[in-house]
């Protein structure tokens, strides 16, 4: 190992750059390009990235980005250092402490988070179908899978069409197409969506202050019975499934929506509909933020990494009018696009998560 190399390497602590030049250099594994896995959601984003990079830097191999799922994708991101764990995590969610410190025991003790926009999670149906106008209680209602009974005790959810959710929703059967468990589009499903939904529910209500444990077990588990079915990772299956299943539901990031605007259409959330204003203002109920993960031992030793980044947090591609606005992600606001810039510059590690 040359000093030239260890100089390259200034960026990460002596010995995390020694792991990462050794285990890059293990069985002759060496990696030539950057690997990115992780959120089916960010895929498309960090896909258009790649190309662009790939475009701008033709003398080294184009960056392989995969659709793992959030979970998947940090998974493997912190199996370790070296070229046969990915560079970056894509994320739909903040990384978990209990993730962050599975990192740390297997050696990825400094990482990088990097904000890269906002998302908003949609109800959609096929353009064919019914107009749904969700409110309340309503998602609770028609997707978990124990709902309070007459007598105050929890049973098996006996909706069966959404009408007998709330009258005035479609008399059709309740089928709804998500993601997996694995993916941090469920995660941000669960939370953003089931959560405030069950707490309309005055009953669930109490049970949040009174057993939160409880609640969140009741509000996040979803109907087994086929009126939720997982749908993979990949979310353009989801859009192609809503087309061909009359009356049925999806539910999947605004950007898919924005790339399938003429076969689908959302469903109003509290009296509010997804589009860039109200998922970056916040008024859209079902909002998010989106994260890349990035090894600090990695720069200087995966090529071109480093410069990956500053390409991802470009104004050319995060910022207002940027090309992954027009792949329907939504930007941060200036100065957060500005914080997360400085972020790259400085190679900031992040602390561990609550």
């Amino acid at each position: 190992m040359s000093s030239t190399l260890i100089r390259r390497l200034s960026v990460a602590g002596a010995a995390a750059a020694a792991l990462a030049v050794a285990s890059c250099g293990e069985s002759g594994q060496q990696r030539n390009g950057i690997w990115a896995a992780g959120s089916s959601t960010v895929f498309p984003f960090a896909t258009r990235v790649a190309e662009n990079f790939g475009r701008n830097n033709p003398e080294g191999a184009p960056p392989r980005v995969e659709a793992l799922g959030t979970g998947g994708g940090i998974q493997a991101f912190c199996q370790g250092l070296g070229p046969r764990t990915p560079d970056v995590a894509n994320a739909s969610r903040r990384m978990k402490g209990s993730e962050f410190d599975m990192c740390v025991e297997n050696g990825v003790s400094e990482i990088i988070e990097i904000k890269i926009g906002y998302d908003g999670l949609v109800v959609a149906t096929a353009r064919s179908g019914a107009d749904f106008v969700i409110e309340g209680s309503d998602l609770y209602l028609a997707l978990a899978k124990e709902v309070p009974g007459p007598n105050g005790e929890f049973i098996a959810n006996p909706y069966r069409t959404w009408d007998q959710v709330r009258p005035g929703l479609p008399a059709v059967r309740i089928q709804v197409y998500g993601p997996p468990p694995t993916s941090g589009t469920r995660d941000s499903w669960v939370e953003l969506a089931m959560t405030p939904s069950a707490e309309a529910v005055p009953q669930l209500a109490d049970l949040a202050e009174s057993d939160s444990d409880r609640f969140e077990a009741i509000a996040h588990t979803l109907r087994e019975d086929g009126a939720w079915i997982d749908s993979g990772e990949n979310d353009n299956a989801i859009v192609q499934t809503l087309t061909r299943t009359p009356g049925s539901v999806g539910a999947f990031g605004y950007s898919f929506l924005e790339e399938n605007i003429g076969e689908v259409k959302p469903a109003s959330v509290n009296g509010v509909f997804p589009d860039l204003e109200t998922i970056a203002s916040g008024d859209y109920p079902i909002s998010r933020s989106m994260f890349i993960y990035v090894k600090k031992a990695h720069i200087g030793v995966t090529p071109g990494l480093e410069a990956f980044l500053i390409e991802f947090t470009s104004e050319a591609a995060t910022g207002r009018g940027g090309y992954l606005q027009d792949r329907g992600m939504v930007p941060l606001p200036e100065a957060e696009r500005t914080a997360q810039r400085a972020v790259v510059t400085n190679l900031t590690a992040m602390a561990r998560p609550e």
